[in-house]
């Protein structure tokens, strides 16, 4: 199976956030789906080693920001590669707003975010599906929305020359780089959580 037809499925890109009260966080997540129109319900697919989900579990809400094409890498830098359990993605971020429901949403590089309150959860492995009803949507922009597509062909760096001897493989998600003869089987990365089959020998 080739798994990079999967990047050919038109999804967008988004910054997922929540709080437990007393910090914010967010993750970049590429699964918002709306599936009902009355009432207005989304779903979203979350890893569940991710901190942000374990602060919807918690809390029952959470924010979805659009991420749009004038985004740049420093925005999935921010809160796609490191984790919010040692990390205050918001200490040094200025791009934000606190939506009425408490929780942050991101205001650069993004064109419309949404504040939802889950309603159902399914377990479907690595991975929760929250379905949410929308309590509040916003229009912010109207640059064309980001998708996997475009990230990858303009916003993602593209691997740099290798000047080392090592054997090297490279992340097709975020970009991270494993050094070594052999990548492990089970080997995840530290960065975006993707297995071993989304990486690619340079």
């Amino acid at each position: 199976m080739n798994k990079n037809a999967l990047y050919n499925i038109a999804c967008g890109l988004f910054v997922l956030t929540a709080s437990d009260g007393s910090k914010q966080n967010g993750c970049i997540i590429n699964t918002v789906m709306q599936v009902t129109s009355n009432p207005v319900k989304i779903s979203i697919t979350v890893n569940k080693s991710n901190f942000t989900t374990e602060m919807i579990l918690k809390t029952k809400r959470f924010n979805i920001s659009c991420i749009d094409e004038s985004a740049d890498f420093a925005l999935f830098k921010n809160f796609g590669f490191s984790s919010g359990r040692d990390t205050d993605k918001f200490a040094s971020f200025n791009g934000y707003k606190t939506a009425e429901n408490g929780i942050n949403y991101v205001t650069v590089g993004t064109n419309a975010y949404f504040s939802a309150k889950v309603t159902d959860t399914v377990d479907v492995g690595t991975h929760l599906i929250f379905v949410a009803e929308v309590e509040d949507a916003e229009v912010l922009s109207d640059t064309p929305s980001a998708t996997y597509s475009y990230y990858h062909k303009n916003i993602k760096p593209k691997p740099q020359e290798n000047k080392s001897e090592k054997t090297r493989w490279v992340c097709k998600i975020c970009g991270y780089i494993y050094e070594g003869e052999e990548l492990p089987e089970d080997f995840i990365c530290p960065i975006c959580k993707h297995p071993a089959s989304d990486f690619e020998k340079i």
